[in-house]
């Protein structure tokens, strides 16, 4: 299994002013180190959380059809865009949506049902491609965009990635914001 971001979002959930802002900083000195943080932040909390802050495109790649409910890795997600086999010459064939159930939001489940179109590939015979994220910055639930702003801060207060006297720690107040976000397994 394989995910791979192949739409990456148009706009980042915390702007550059509202970076400065939180940042109190006032010059446009630092601006591209500021938005390189908030990037990295933004990228930082997804991975931590297993979501998508603002809308982009995945392709999840399997070696077969699911059995049974799975969860897609990525949350909330809206759609599933397409779903093909992948025979050994690289040949793609659409799945019929009548094939699967999919329930969007976080999680999102997908099912198989039915018989797919045969693939004599072993491995990576499967893509599922889904649009996860909200629609628009403004779409992203507060304490997400608090995440984004006090982990770039964070970056931008600490710039070196170690010193001698301290180890790297992400703040605790960013776990407590993205708890409730995270996907507990059984």
């Amino acid at each position: 299994m394989s995910l791979e971001l192949i739409t990456p979002p148009t706009e980042e959930p915390v702007s550059l002013a509202e970076m400065k802002a939180h940042l109190r900083i006032a010059h446009d000195d630092d601006d591209a180190a500021i938005a390189a943080y908030a990037l990295a932040a933004r990228r930082a909390v997804e991975a931590r959380a297993g979501l998508a802050l603002i809308e982009q495109g995945w392709r999840l790649t399997l070696d077969r059809a699911p059995q049974g409910a799975m969860l897609l890795p990525r949350a909330p997600v809206f759609a599933v865009d397409a779903v093909e086999t992948i025979d050994r010459d690289g040949e793609t064939e659409n799945v019929d949506a009548d094939l699967f159930d999919f329930e969007p939001g976080a999680p999102a489940r997908f099912i198989s049902r039915g018989l797919w179109p045969y693939s004599d590939r072993l491995i990576a015979g499967v893509r599922i491609d889904f649009t996860a994220g909200w629609a628009s910055a403004e779409d992203v639930p507060e304490e997400l965009r608090l995440a984004v702003q006090m982990l770039a801060a964070h970056f931008y207060e600490n710039r070196e990635g170690a010193q001698p006297e301290r180890i790297f720690v992400v703040p605790q107040a960013v776990d407590a914001l993205l708890a409730p976000w995270r996907r507990v397994r059984l």
